[in-house]
């Protein structure tokens, strides 16, 4: 019924703003369809189109928005919470809400400032994944073949990171990559490092080049190098930066405030121009879009890259942006 009340309440914002539709997509939580079924119910009701792209990670729904007719969309995702915990994260024409606007939400439906159609919307169903996968394979080939494992920890990015990393060249082992609500392995967040322990085990035990994790929405990355060492997302900035700014000088570069102080000066040294800002997803992508920054990114493990992506945080896209340097880089 909430979730109901939330589509109507976004279907609404949606008609005043004169948008016809938006892309709903759903994390492999056991409550998930059954909340995107009562979201599509609200928001048909106010007359617009929902686009069901089905379970995929939050960064799809996002690449769904940036290459469909529509350019809203809803990721119903708990992220990295326990498994009885689930959300939305609402995208507007581009625009993620935060703050004032998620409490708007709360108090349309209390005011039961909602309009509904005579003519309800429909709902249609697409298949994205692949799209996303050629889109980022036409973009990123690895200059050379890396082994590396990869820990979904039975999030919903086990069902497209694999596929990627594979498509772009790597030889990938994969760790529960199996999409399971309950996550019996593991906590799908790997800014833990307890969560960690089973990857660093088998990077060991297998000799890879890198062990790569997803969280539960697969917009986060976490990292492990050959020696089981974890390499916190403040110091993949820093080498994500010295790529980008190669290519763009002068570039700016966000990072959140939960980050080192010596990023300042990498990206000084590198000839960029360095921004600290708020913690958040939505209000780093607003950071970004504000400044023209080509890159962003923060300590839990989010990446957002402008250059040659579309802005918005995909863990996804950045283990494979990550495997294209190491690749390039010297073997050892």
């Amino acid at each position: 019924g909430i979730a109901r009340l939330i589509g109507e309440v976004i279907g609404t914002i949606l008609v005043e703003k004169g948008l016809r539709g938006i892309v709903v997509g759903y994390d492999g939580r056991l409550s998930s369809p059954k909340l995107a079924d009562g979201l599509a119910d609200g928001l048909i009701a106010t007359g617009v189109t929902v686009l069901n792209i089905g379970q995929v990670p939050t960064p799809v729904v996002y690449f769904a928005t940036y290459n469909s007719e529509f350019t809203s969309g809803i990721s119903i995702t708990g992220s990295h919470n326990p498994p009885d915990y689930n959300g939305f994260k609402i995208m507007i024409d581009g625009h993620t809400l935060s703050g004032d606007e998620i409490t708007n939400i709360f108090e349309r439906i209390a005011e039961k400032k909602i309009l509904k159609s005579s003519v309800p919307g429909v709902t249609l169903s697409k298949t994205i994944v692949p799209e996303y996968i050629e889109y980022i394979t036409n973009d990123i080939q690895i200059d050379r073949p890396l082994k590396i494992v990869v820990d979904c920890g039975n999030g919903v990015p086990g069902s497209v990171a694999p596929a990627v990393l594979s498509a772009i060249g790597a030889e990938v082992e994969e760790i529960y990559c199996d999409v399971d609500g309950n996550f019996p392995n593991h906590h799908p967040d790997p800014s833990d490092p307890n969560n960690l322990v089973d990857l660093i085990n088998l990077v060991k035990h297998t000799g890879a080049d890198i062990g790569l994790a997803f969280d539960g929405d697969g917009d986060r990355l976490g990292v492990v190098t050959a020696q089981g060492e974890v390499i916190y997302p403040d110091q993949i900035l820093m080498l994500f930066a010295q790529d980008v700014l190669n290519r763009n000088p002068g570039a700016a570069i966000i990072y959140d405030v939960k980050c080192t102080g010596a990023l300042q000066g990498h990206i000084l040294r590198h000839g960029g121009s360095p921004i600290m800002w708020k913690t958040g997803h939505s209000l780093i992508k607003a950071k970004m879009k504000e400044t023209h920054a080509e890159l962003a990114g923060e300590m839990s493990g989010h990446f957002f890259f402008a250059e040659r992506w579309f802005g918005f945080d995909d863990g996804i896209y950045a283990a494979a942006r990550l495997l294209e340097i190491l690749a390039a880089a010297p073997e050892g």
